[in-house]
């Protein structure tokens, strides 16, 4: 028999009843099945949580411990994040995308030592006025580092809540998010809040991460199963509902190797923006002949060289297709601005640079044809 947890409808005694089942048995759960060791695990301090919550927003776990371990070695507090340049960041950032968290880190750090003398706001109301940290984020740290009574709904536990409690609706859309929040407040456990609430915290996102998942459930090994509808009514590969899918647009650009020696020109991109903040190639626009653009736009005079293998990028709302132009420079302007810089291959791959920028580099050392 399948017992749907509908708290809105029960008696106050019952629903605190089901309420310490569900906390309870996510708790023992998590300390039997739940993840232990990762790197930002077994610590209460907020400031390595934070840096590991912002790491992990739309980003893997895996994909985030190499970058994180690097992280906190270099910035092992607010005040060594806060006195390090912005590009110092986004260097130790580079690759792991969204790169505005790198910014907002670095700014929320900043605000810090100047309105909280240096210290970590202690509870998730003042934690979510910092620079790029949303609700869920709020309370996550305030839970694991504090032992704050906060819900979280990130996309995993958005998952484990609309599959449990049978929730249709784009869990992005405002009234569906709205009901997945008032059911993540309803379970939050009542009694000894403060001690069990960085297990059940841990234990919600554990079982969307490795049980509740997106593809392949493990519905079987769910200590949830019993009592979720989605199962019951199989509509679990159904649930939560997707967005609703516009097509990707597509986009079309050129990228400029300007060779001199063997130095190449990069230019700091302005933010905000794609990119902001990061060095990358010169670009031009499609339709206008690099001669021309170098000659009217950057007072270079070039020669072409080779035109390297085009490379596609996929942003979240369109796909870009990089061409890439090796170009040969015959009279090398000085300097003109902080945003521009020559150097060689092997210092440009330890700058903050974009991904295809990243690749494009790798494959001219890796061809041989500079």
């Amino acid at each position: 028999m399948v017992v749907i947890l509908n708290i809105s409808n029960q008696e106050p005694d019952h629903r605190i009843s089901l309420m310490s089942t569900f906390v309870n048995t996510l708790i023992q759960w998590q300390k039997q099945y739940g993840r232990h060791s990762l790197p930002w695990q077994g610590t209460n301090d907020p400031y390595a949580i934070w840096v590991a919550e912002v790491m992990l927003q739309q980003t893997q776990v895996m994909t985030v411990i190499p970058y994180y371990q690097r992280f906190l070695e270099a910035f092992p507090d607010i005040e060594c994040l806060a006195k390090a340049s912005v590009d110092a960041v986004l260097t130790l950032w580079s690759g792991l995308g969204y790169y505005s968290r790198g910014r907002n880190l670095h700014k929320a750090a900043c605000l810090m030592m100047e309105h909280y003398h240096g210290r970590f706001p202690q509870h998730a109301a003042e934690i979510v006025r910092l620079p790029g940290i949303g609700r869920s984020t709020a309370a996550a740290i305030a839970a694991f580092a504090y032992g704050e009574r906060c819900a979280i709904l990130d996309g995993n536990v958005k998952r484990v809540f609309a599959r449990y409690f049978g929730i249709t609706g784009y869990p992005g859309e405002k009234k569906t998010e709205a009901l997945l929040w008032q059911k993540a407040e309803g379970l939050l456990p009542q009694v000894n809040a403060k001690q069990q609430m960085a297990t059940y915290t841990q234990a919600l996102m554990d079982l969307g991460a490795t049980v509740c998942t997106r593809h392949q459930p493990k519905c079987l090994s769910c200590p949830l199963q019993p009592d979720c509808i989605a199962f019951a009514e199989n509509r679990v590969a159904s649930l939560p509902t997707s967005k609703p899918r516009k097509p990707l647009t597509s986009k079309e650009t050129t990228f400029l190797i300007l060779r001199n020696q063997n130095e190449i020109l990069l230019e700091q991109r302005s933010s905000p923006g794609i990119w902001g903040g990061l060095w990358c190639l010169p670009e031009k626009p499609i339709d206008i002949n690099s001669q021309t653009y170098c000659r009217q736009f950057m007072g270079i005079d070039i020669l072409p060289i080779s035109n390297l293998s085009p490379l596609n990028h996929t942003f979240t709302h369109f796909k870009l297709r990089i061409d890439t132009q090796l170009l040969q420079v015959i009279n090398r302007p000085r300097k003109k601005t902080a945003s521009e810089v020559w150097l060689t291959i092997d210092k440009a791959l330890q700058l903050a640079i974009p991904v295809p920028v990243r690749k494009i580099l790798l494959e001219l050392t890796s061809s041989n044809s500079f």
